[in-house]
């Protein structure tokens, strides 16, 4: 059962720019990263709990990486889409609340993917509404398909992903479920 979203959107002249309103008056964009999205990522990290971190990145890490940080805020145009939602002020100024990514490595016709909304945006559809835009522009590169990789204890992830349309498939490691959408055949 999908739960009803609690935001309104206001289309911003692209299927990838969006202003939302929450329910309690809060103003988000969803919108592409920008490289000016580093320094903001990087402060809001700080901001996540351990078990959110956990089962985002499959296992404990202290901080983000300078390297991945560069590669997360400068996509590879065709083969990268990376969504975030944040406040509604310039790149590099707003805090980024939540994170939507897919890559896909040069050649292959299927994309990873994942996603994280931090627990003061969670509850509210938000991941839904990242992962559809995800799916999106997975069908505009005309990809054949979209995998991420979740762990077993991640309930709302597994959920999340069964309301589009994702099935599960055996992870390569134990504790892992793989989940896969067909785009096209």
């Amino acid at each position: 059962m999908k739960r009803r979203p609690t935001y309104q959107r206001f289309p911003l002249g692209s299927h990838l720019r969006e202003r939302l309103v929450l329910r309690d008056g809060r103003e988000l964009l969803l919108r592409p990263i920008h490289p000016d999205d580093e320094a903001p990522i990087r402060g809001s990290f700080a901001l996540l709990g351990s078990e959110e971190v956990r089962l985002r990145y499959l296992h404990p890490i202290k901080a983000l990486g300078e390297d991945y940080l560069h590669r997360l805020t400068h996509p590879r145009r065709g083969r990268e889409c990376v969504l975030v939602l944040a406040e509604p002020l310039p790149p590099g100024q707003a805090l980024v609340g939540a994170v939507a990514r897919y890559v896909r490595e040069q050649g292959a016709t299927d994309a990873e993917f994942a996603i994280i909304v931090s627990h003061f945006l969670a509850g509210q559809g938000l991941g839904y509404l990242l992962l559809s835009r995800l799916l999106s522009c997975a069908r505009r590169r005309r990809l054949h398909s979209l995998h991420g990789d979740v762990l077993a204890d991640n309930h709302a992830m597994l959920r999340l992903a069964a309301a589009l349309g994702f099935v599960r498939e055996a992870g390569e490691d134990p504790g892992i479920v793989r989940v896969r959408r067909v785009l096209r055949s």
